[in-house]
């Protein structure tokens, strides 16, 4: 498939044709205005091919904007994994969830612990925040089967 056509953004939406060079099949694409928008601000030009980045780019522009802490670790900046906001790894928290048990704010009630144990392995550390962060928002100081529901509503499943 090869870029056709475009056309827009009209009312804020864009139209992308591809054409197949060999049977003429097409294909056009369809944004609405939300996505248009978030397209500009990413500075994407369809259909025009941008120049190649000199090499090294990247490397030379984060080295010119370097910080005293790009290369410090969680333990040597001091910071915290459990929402970290200084320096580290975004992404701790989120691996780390399934390993430490959140703070005893919350109970869960016997019922309420064998349905989520019920819940894939997988996405278990996940789903139990999930309802947690819903409970929590709600005032609620014990996850029954009842909350359970209620965010699973919320939550669209």
């Amino acid at each position: 498939m090869k870029l056709h056509s475009t056309e827009g953004p009209e009312e804020g939406s864009l139209t992308v044709t591809f054409r197949c060079p060999e049977c003429g099949f097409r294909v056009a694409m369809l944004t609405n205005p939300f996505e248009t928008q978030l397209v500009r601000s990413l500075g994407v030009s369809i259909g025009a091919r941008p120049a190649p980045p000199a090499p090294f780019e990247h490397l030379r522009a984060s080295m010119a904007e370097a910080r005293d802490d790009a290369f410090a670790g969680p333990a040597d900046a001091g910071a915290t994994t459990a929402g970290a906001s200084g320096p580290g790894c975004p992404f701790a928290a989120m691996l780390n969830e399934g390993t430490a048990p959140a703070p005893a704010a919350l109970t869960w009630t016997p019922e309420a612990e064998a349905r989520l144990a019920r819940v894939p392995d997988v996405i278990r550390a996940m789903a139990r925040r999930a309802v947690e962060r819903y409970a929590e928002g709600k005032g609620y100081a014990t996850v029954t089967e009842a909350v359970m529901d209620e965010a699973r509503g919320v939550f669209g499943m």
